[in-house]
């Protein structure tokens, strides 16, 4: 059975709500990030605040990470004031960024010199998904010990599922983000054309959404495109930079990933529009520009 005194690391737009729905479920949480107001935030609800990465893992023996990316997770729990610096033998450490499987792998080994049990287990399904406690979360690592923090993890998830071992978790989310991003980009070229034909997008999203062409993606940034709303539920840059991991693994696997490529120069394209901070949904844009016409008609 899992520990409920628990460590957050990462206090963002995921896991901020995250440590939230911990602290709700009778968790006790100590909590850190490198922006002081998170801290605040999460300490008005219920929460220990920490002045280090260090100073979490030496106050619980569950720690969990969520960090943008690769380099970020590597220095929060293997740098200097890090994780395993205050780590003890038999802690765990549950890592749900999203980041590159061969660093998911890197930090396992590092936690295992140690004594430290070890998770990859990043997330899907963005702010509202967090807020509602129904991520679905992808996991790497070793049965006993994900079976030790099952009841933590359903917490904060509506389906888990481990995937394999170390690495295994960010591999299946990379295999996520492709399809997530491949599916954005579409409705968008899908809208920006019935506009183009002069239909009203809603009327031709409530049309296909029953179909086939219906999905999960589809319900949740369709109408974002369709009001010209693209307040961030997962940022631009996040998203470039899953797929950048992506083909970084394609490549050393030998696995061609041309869409995936493709859809990454776009949202590079608007990020140096000055729009990485903007939602995903936003991709709509560069179909947008290209076409001479607005989804929302703004």
């Amino acid at each position: 059975m899992a520990d409920k005194n628990v460590g957050f690391i990462g206090l963002g737009i995921m896991g901020r709500p995250m440590a939230k729905n911990l602290l709700n479920a009778g968790y006790s949480v100590t909590v850190y990030d490198v922006v002081g107001s998170a801290v605040e935030e999460l300490v008005t609800e219920g929460a220990q605040a920490a002045s280090s990465s260090r100073e979490v893992a030496e106050a619980t023996p569950v720690i969990i990470t969520m960090v943008p990316d690769s380099a970020d997770s590597e220095a929060a729990i293997m740098g200097a004031g890090g994780v395993l610096e205050g780590a003890s033998a038999g802690d765990t450490v549950v890592d749900m960024s999203s980041i590159a499987p061969g660093s998911s792998q890197k930090i396992a080994a590092a936690c295992e010199v140690q004594g430290v049990d070890f998770l990859d287990a990043p997330v899907s399904g963005g702010e509202p998904k967090a807020i509602d406690g129904t991520l679905a979360i992808m996991v790497g690592g070793k049965q006993d010990i994900f079976d030790t923090q099952a009841a933590m993890l359903d917490v904060l998830g509506g389906s888990i599922v481990l995937c394999g071992d170390y690495g295994a978790g960010n591999t299946t989310k990379l295999a996520n983000q492709i399809v997530v991003a491949a599916n954005i980009e579409a409705v968008a070229e899908a809208l920006v054309l019935a506009k183009k034909a002069g239909l009203d997008p809603n009327t031709v999203y409530q049309a296909i959404r029953g179909g086939l062409a219906g999905s999960t993606v589809m319900d949740a940034k369709a109408p974002m495109m369709i009001e010209g709303n693209f307040a961030p539920g997962f940022r631009i840059r996040l998203h470039y930079k899953d797929l950048h991991n992506a083909i970084l693994t394609g490549k050393e696997l030998g696995v061609p990933l041309p869409i995936t490529s493709a859809i990454q120069q776009m949202l590079g394209s608007l990020m140096n529009a000055g729009k990485a901070d903007a939602d995903h949904s936003a991709i709509a844009h560069f179909i947008e520009d290209m076409a001479g016409v607005t989804i929302s008609g703004r």
